[in-house]
């Protein structure tokens, strides 16, 4: 792909970027990412891969917008109140960046999600509020081996991770909450509360992730989690095992009970 003199202005500072240059840029402007979610993860990390250039954003969100959300999610103002976030979404990166291709989808990710969701797509963020929405999508990238990026916040705390756990070596999401849980809960910040500029950072290191995915700059992080405290502050990284009795990529996938 060559870049028009306009894009060679737009994404200057990556392209002066050893590790990103030229052709890893042509290369995000080629990509597809998909994220999950257009909640408190989703906004930052929508805006920081638009701004980005990454061609092509499709995003995943059966919810609307309220007044308790404004707090963290900052793609949204109250003149958005009412409106589906997928729809809400696209008017702000439409503002940011006209270049970028967006796909709404206005529905919520389910047992019964097709895997065609995932066609063409080069890595997908999780942002997800619950454990059986992340399980049915690492389900899904592991099947069409695509890299999977999955983000979570707490009140004052918030983890990522980078999982490609079709490969014999590596571990995917599954390996790391297993199975002994209630698949669809979550913390709920309704009742648990968040801090908005956790969101904030955890979303945005989510579309740094991403980008690490699609263009292989630095060290790769996958199989690693990345626990980040915000009341110290501090950050640190656990490296994490592929488990051989995972129900979804180790010896017995495929006998779920």
């Amino acid at each position: 792909m060559t870049l028009s003199d306009q894009q060679l202005d737009r994404y200057a500072r990556h392209i002066v970027l050893r590790d990103i240059g030229g052709a890893g840029q042509a290369k995000l402007l080629d990509s597809h990412v998909l994220l999950i979610g257009a909640g408190g993860i989703g906004c930052p990390a929508i805006q920081y891969l638009a701004a980005a250039g990454v061609g092509t954003l499709s995003v995943v969100d059966d919810d609307e917008v309220s007044l308790s959300n404004l707090q963290r999610q900052v793609l949204y103002g109250e003149a958005q109140i009412g409106m589906p976030k997928v729809e809400a979404a696209a008017l702000a990166v439409a503002k940011l960046n006209p270049d970028i291709h967006f796909h709404k989808l206005h529905q919520r990710i389910t047992v019964g999600t097709s895997p065609e969701i995932l066609a063409k797509v080069d890595v997908v963020i999780d942002g997800s509020d619950n454990f059986a929405t992340r399980l049915i999508v690492n389900d899904l990238c592991l099947a069409a081996e695509v890299p999977l990026v999955s983000a979570a916040i707490g009140q004052f705390h918030g983890q990522i991770g980078t999982f490609i756990g079709w490969l014999s070596d590596a571990p995917c999401y599954r390996c790391v909450v297993g199975d002994e849980h209630d698949p669809d809960d979550c913390d709920d910040c309704a009742t648990q509360g968040v801090l908005g500029a956790m969101c904030g950072l955890m979303g945005s290191f989510a579309a740094m992730e991403a980008i690490r995915a699609l263009t292989s700059f630095g060290e790769p992080q996958t199989g690693k989690l990345h626990i980040f405290d915000g009341m110290t502050p501090s950050m640190r990284s656990v490296k994490l095992p592929k488990d051989p009795e995972c129900a979804s990529c180790g010896a017995t996938a495929g006998r779920r009970d």
